[in-house]
């Protein structure tokens, strides 16, 4: 695989916060240095997992800084350059620091339910102010509307840099439809951690994953096995992970995660406002099922 390659497991990171609720940059590190010794493919900074619109401006370019700086060009890094007012990502493209930064990940635009004219019209301004590849990142259980195939279809051929796309519509004749259709080199993956496995199976190319923040190297090494065909292996280390595939979102993304890195030592158990931690039940309920993995 080309080092540069956005290929596998792709760990969406999670922002750490201290207890006073500021950035805790120097667990951020740490969790950059997991994520490289543990075999991650490349690194997603300042997604949804990353509870990027409780950010700052400031705080945002300061992680975005960190990651970068502290993975030395080890990894792939996959920024989350998004929103709902086009001509902002489009100024932000054309005007911010990207040296460090390999591709674009952008969202779906939420709250105002564009058409799927609409939709195309806003990637193309996107993939037209960025000389960096654009993985597209349709998620309609936050945004409100569903990209359809033919509308990522018609990106992919006619933007010579959009190159791939994160599906977590969660509708795998969608995803897999996608997936048959897609022009060469053009990448599908996985936005949801529990179907990563029947997706590669059916030829995508990997996965953003939230669970990876917190068994980087079993997650990783399951998506490795299943991309090089070796199913039965993956499988096995999938049906130990799965029990925590749900409970990481019995109260939401990224509550049930911050509750496994709290459990493992890793960072505090501290969400942004209005986004609060996982219940007691829940974060009982996952330290359960973390014992029974480990």
């Amino acid at each position: 695989m080309n080092n540069r390659e956005l290929k596998g497991m792709g760990v969406a990171l999670i922002t750490p916060f201290k207890m006073d609720g500021s950035v805790d940059y120097e667990a951020l590190v740490r969790l950059v240095d997991y994520q490289i010794a543990s075999g991650a493919n490349f690194l997603c900074v300042l997604g949804t997992t990353a509870e990027t619109p409780t950010l700052t401006i400031y705080e945002q370019k300061q992680v975005r800084r960190t990651v970068i700086e502290r993975n030395a060009g080890r990894l792939p890094i996959l920024l989350g350059v998004g929103g709902n007012c086009t001509q902002a990502i489009v100024d932000m493209l054309k005007n911010d620091d990207m040296d460090g930064v390999d591709a674009i990940l952008s969202v779906v635009p939420y709250y105002n339910k564009p058409t799927q004219q609409g939709m195309y019209a806003h990637f193309k301004a996107i993939a037209e102010a960025t000389d960096k590849p654009v993985v597209l990142y349709n998620v309609p259980g936050r945004t409100g509307v569903n990209m359809l195939p033919a509308t990522t279809l018609r990106l992919a051929v006619e933007c010579s840099n959009i190159i791939g796309i994160k599906e977590a519509s969660g509708k795998l004749e969608q995803i897999e439809e996608i997936v048959r259709k897609r022009p060469e080199g053009f990448k599908v993956f996985s936005g949801d951690d529990g179907i990563t496995l029947p997706l590669i199976k059916e030829g995508a190319d990997g996965v953003i994953s939230v669970i990876g923040n917190g068994y980087a190297e079993e997650f990783a090494l399951m998506v490795r096995l299943a991309l090089n065909g070796d199913y039965e292996k993956a499988g096995f280390i999938d049906a130990r992970l799965r029990n925590m595939y749900d409970l990481l979102f019995v109260d939401g993304n990224p509550a049930g995660i911050k509750s496994l890195l709290h459990l493992k030592g890793m960072a505090e158990n501290i969400l942004r406002l209005p986004l609060v931690p996982a219940t007691e039940e829940t974060y009982e309920r996952i330290r359960t099922c973390m014992n029974s993995i480990s």
